[in-house]
């Protein structure tokens, strides 16, 4: 079998969008959209994968620096055809078949892209281009096909007479391809008579008549290869793949209350019995439990949260992680590196930030828990903080087991609460608490008695 090289496009601008940034990397459900090429690819687990980089490039490798790929340059962007050519040197000696996926199709599965290569290998084709029959074909290259159906060549919209504007069948932007093949091709690619660019689907007619030849293969599903060009585009790329998401997981055993209001990415994770009421949104590498309940206004993202959990309305919560049988929310923030164990609850109003609550521990409302580890059976009173920023360094502060923090408490780290102390309302501690101690850090209170009398009496002669 042939050795397969894997290039994905992404150095344009994306005019259209009208933005400063770089068109691939705009988010889709909390993701750029050119993450979801790279992930269709990663299955082939093809021997090399390139990003062909222009419009700033160091955005769009930003965006993938977590990927095993490499990037070469189009510092000119002159066409499609005119970017294959950059990749040239990068793949010198190789002789297998080539890949090419446009970097602005998040929608594309591996499925897909695996018909596609296992139909080019099997024809022993030359070249072999994915379509697609859509009833709306305006802003794509046309496929032109023979009397017999035979694949002639591919034209783009600017330069497609009427009748072939008429055409529904359309070119994905998706390719296999001998690589020596095609890149003798690109040789002999001519700038278009309207914008003076090369094109890559002109490779189609310079090969067509080769021995091996060219060939199209279908998309059984249109919205595959949906292309984002404009906002508009963008918005329907969000509603197909959130509708995508939805029904995969009701048929997996999720209820989702309003489907039509659940915005789910495409990798998230629930097990049956979970219940999403509307306008949850969950992104990323999310995963849920089993049995667990989301309740409308919730965010979630690159989170894990546990079974028969209970998130309640309005919680926003980010690379964290929530046990089985926890409550959080109304209304609280989970900020990256919280990990909440068995059964704790994180009420209304509550920030917690890179720290460990142990199990069946209450944070009940209005209070910031940050670069804490705190340990089993704990309260912490309302309004409790710990005051982990000194201005310069983030400062660590460790709560033990059974420790009771009473209301309104500050805590200045570093500093350590021993087990089962409890620290008096109003308390600001700055020091080590022993074990079992009871910590008062608070001046003592001074009542002036009918002070309040006299005060209102001068108010009302004066």
């Amino acid at each position: 079998m042939n050795d397969l090289c894997t290039v994905i496009l992404a150095a344009g601008q994306g005019t259209r969008m009208r933005s400063k940034l770089p068109k691939v990397t705009h988010l889709v459900a909390g993701m750029p959209m050119i993450a979801y090429v790279v992930e269709a690819c990663r299955s082939f687990r093809a021997k090399r994968t390139l990003v062909i980089v222009g419009y700033q490039a160091d955005s769009v490798e930003e965006a993938l620096a977590d990927e095993a790929v490499e990037f070469v340059c189009q510092p000119e962007q002159r066409g499609t055809a005119h970017a294959l050519l950059y990749t040239r040197e990068a793949l010198t000696g190789f002789d297998g078949d080539l890949l090419v996926v446009s970097g602005d199709t998040p929608l594309l599965t591996s499925a897909t892209l695996d018909g596609l290569l296992q139909a080019h290998r099997e024809a022993r084709a030359l070249a072999t281009v994915l379509t697609a029959e859509v009833a709306e074909p305006t802003g794509y290259g046309r496929i032109v096909r023979s009397a017999r159906g035979e694949l002639l060549r591919i034209v783009e919209e600017l330069e497609a007479t009427p009748q072939e504007r008429q055409l529904h069948e359309i070119n994905a932007g998706v390719y296999c391809f001998s690589a020596l093949a095609l890149f003798d091709a690109l040789q002999a690619i001519r700038p278009s008579a309207v914008k003076g660019e090369l094109y890559l689907p002109d490779a189609i007619a310079l090969l067509r008549d080769r021995d091996g030849g060219v060939q199209a293969c279908r998309a059984s599903d249109p919205d595959e290869v949906r292309g984002v060009n404009t906002r508009a585009d963008l918005a329907e790329i969000h509603r197909l793949l959130w509708r995508r998401a939805a029904l995969r997981l009701l048929a997996e055993g999720v209820t989702i209350l309003d489907p039509a209001h659940a915005y789910i990415g495409p990798f998230v994770r629930i097990g049956p019995d979970s219940i999403l009421y509307p306008n949850v949104t969950l992104e990323g590498q999310t995963v849920i439990g089993e049995g667990t309940t989301i309740h409308s206004g919730c965010r979630i993202r690159n989170s894990t949260v546990g079974d028969d959990t209970v998130i309640l309305d309005g919680c926003i919560i980010q690379e964290s992680q929530i046990g089985d049988g926890c409550q959080v929310g109304p209304y609280a923030h989970l900020r990256p590196q919280a990990t909440l164990r068995q059964r704790v609850k994180v009420g209304n109003f509550v920030e917690v930030k890179k720290s460990v609550i142990g199990e069946e521990s209450k944070i009940p409302h209005l209070s910031y828990i940050g670069d804490t580890s705190i340990g089993e059976r704990v309260n912490i009173g309302a309004g409790t903080i710990t005051c982990n920023y000194d201005g310069f360094t983030k400062h660590q502060t460790v709560i033990e087991d059974d420790v009771f923090v009473g209301s309104n408490a500050s805590l200045v780290a570093p500093i350590s609460v021993g087990r089962g102390a409890i620290i008096a309302a109003g308390s600001t501690i700055t020091e080590d608490v022993p074990a079992n101690a009871l910590a008062f850090g608070r001046a003592q209170q001074v009542n002036k008695t009918g002070f309040a009398a006299t005060f209102r009496s001068k108010e009302r002669k004066g």
